[in-house]
């Protein structure tokens, strides 16, 4: 075993792939420097890159009492770090992505007439889509930070619907709750649009009272799912929706307490035309008309939908519920969907 090891990197929504770089280093090393990124770099990178004291949160919990002392943490501020010109160090981990750049810190360690540091290859871990894990297919809302993705494969193929069991677990409330009027629902709606502005991701609106509110204050949502109805009841104002402020309009049946592969497809559809990506670069907007009920559309859309989405739904008689798009609204729904109901075709 060597006595000193350094290893770079972002890791971002520490998984299973950073898990095994930190692992092999430290059955090869006695000590392990881990060199991370620093938050001014990583943020030009994707703004939904955690903190640099986040990810060092991650990384420590992942680690074993006795392999803690072990590891120490320094500031990345650069492609290299300190590898090109560090006196102690033996040992670089890298994967095949960052080899060259470890070829390259050799050279200049050469010229430092400096010992080469043996490297150390580590194979990538396959996600259940095939590709690497990875942080960016994590924020993009892709897989888990184990690489599994957050819908099975009976969604889409099936119709699922509510049972008693989930229907008791909904009753949970599930985001925060901007109060106000609902005869006036665009005041409750300009302070959640204040409370959202610094977010990256889509805006989903769901719930016709929702889309049209966003739309009077000239804010229409990037993804907007409708159904004609308001408290279970056929609402006048629906027809008033203009369809033509969206870039591709979608229709699919859904009965009420249910999730048709209808439904999904076109969740799934409006997420793809949107783009996965931070900034709404080239991004379509997208209407769903729901012949039926769009009520239980958020458990797919988080599941689908990118880390730094929005999901806005209202709440008849309180106001609206503001839910970001997280890894744990992910892992919330996937869950509840998993408890479902799945229908026979």
């Amino acid at each position: 075993m060597m006595s000193l090891g350094l290893v770079g990197g972002t890791f971002d929504r520490f998984h299973v792939g950073h898990q095994k770089l930190l692992e092999i280093g430290l059955n090869e090393c006695d000590m392990l420097e881990i060199w991370m990124t620093s938050d001014i770099l990583a943020k030009r990178k994707d703004k939904r890159i955690g903190s640099w004291d986040d990810r060092k949160e991650l990384i420590m919990k992942s680690l074993s009492p006795e392999l803690q002392h072990r590891v120490s943490f320094h500031v990345l501020e650069d492609e290299y770090g300190p590898a090109p010109s560090h006196e102690s160090a033996e040992v670089i981990i890298c994967t095949r992505e960052t080899i060259s750049n470890c070829d390259e810190i050799n050279k200049i360690r050469a010229q430092n007439k400096l010992n080469t540091l043996h490297t150390i290859i580590v194979d990538p871990i396959l996600d259940s889509n095939g590709e690497v894990v990875s942080s960016t297919n994590i924020r993009m809302g892709l897989t888990d930070r184990d690489g599994r993705a957050w819908l099975n494969e009976e969604i889409g193929k099936s119709t699922i619907s509510l049972n008693s069991v989930v229907e008791e677990k909904l009753k949970t409330p599930f985001g925060l709750l901007v109060e106000g009027d609902e005869n006036k629902p665009e005041n409750a709606m300009i302070n959640v649009l204040e409370r959202i502005s610094n977010e990256h991701g889509p805006i989903i609106a769901v719930g016709d009272v929702t889309v049209k509110t966003l739309q009077d204050l000239n804010k229409p949502a990037d993804i907007a799912i409708i159904d004609g109805m308001t408290k279970r009841k056929r609402w006048d104002q629906a027809s008033e929706i203009d369809e033509n402020l969206y870039d591709c309009v979608l229709k699919c049946r859904n009965p009420a307490g249910s999730i048709t592969p209808e439904l999904y497809h076109c969740c799934f559809q409006s997420m793809t035309k949107f783009g996965y990506n931070e900034n709404k670069e080239n991004s379509e907007s997208t209407l769903i008309i729901v012949e039926g009920e769009e009520d239980l559309a958020p458990l797919i859309l988080h599941p689908l939908a990118p880390l730094g989405a929005v999901i806005l739904y209202g709440q008849p008689g309180r106001g609206v519920v503001i839910r970001l798009t997280d890894l744990d609204s992910k892992s919330r729904c996937r869950d509840l969907l998993g408890s479902m109901d799945v229908n026979s075709n």
